[in-house]
């Protein structure tokens, strides 16, 4: 059975791909960066659950639909099983910031998704890897060890310095895969 403390959430702009202000709009768009897709298949063949939990407010702005998401998503999916890794789910919100709704981050909805899709009892102890405070908040509401990588909009979020003391800080996904996984293999997880 899977332990929490196995689980790694990570947001997805910003954390995996490139980030844009006017959106990742089309699957020529997505571009992952550096190391980030062999970072999640070295977290995947580590033991570690990988899922994302990604806010997609450009479905409700109208600059793409989700089919076109669902395109990105089936990419990321085969480029991180081409490197030997897996995703186990990827939770995403495709409401605007006034829709009200319970998933967009700094919410828990989609960390909730995640936790009833992968049969968890409870979040205590997983990772959750963002590059803004909202991807922290969200995972700090359900217990998650929050985890900032300076990728996206994460140099930024660092200067400002608020609600980052429990937060680990690394270069990118990479450096963080590397960590964990050095982690592990000194102190096995329960």
């Amino acid at each position: 059975m899977l332990s929490a403390h196995q689980l790694v959430i990570l947001d997805r702009d910003g954390v995996i791909n490139h980030d844009s202000d006017a959106y990742i709009k089309s699957l020529s768009e997505w571009v992952p960066l550096p190391g980030a897709i062999e970072a999640i298949a070295k977290l995947s063949r580590a033991g570690f659950t990988v899922a994302i939990a990604t806010n997609q407010s450009g479905i409700a702005r109208g600059f793409y639909d989700e089919s076109t998401l669902q395109a990105m998503h089936d990419h990321l999916q085969s480029q991180v099983n081409a490197k030997g890794g897996q995703l186990a789910h990827i939770a995403y919100c495709p409401h605007g910031p006034d829709d009200h709704c319970d998933c967009r981050k700094p919410l828990p909805g989609l960390l909730a998704e995640i936790q009833e899709k992968l049969e968890l009892e409870s979040l205590e102890g997983s990772w959750m890897v963002g590059d803004s405070l909202r991807d922290l908040q969200a995972g700090e509401a359900v217990g998650c060890r929050p985890v900032l990588v300076k990728t996206g909009k994460g140099e930024k979020t660092l200067s400002r310095n608020i609600g980052l003391e429990k937060a680990l800080v690394y270069r990118d996904l990479a450096e963080f895969a590397d960590w964990l996984c050095d982690q592990q293999q000194i102190i096995p997880q329960p």
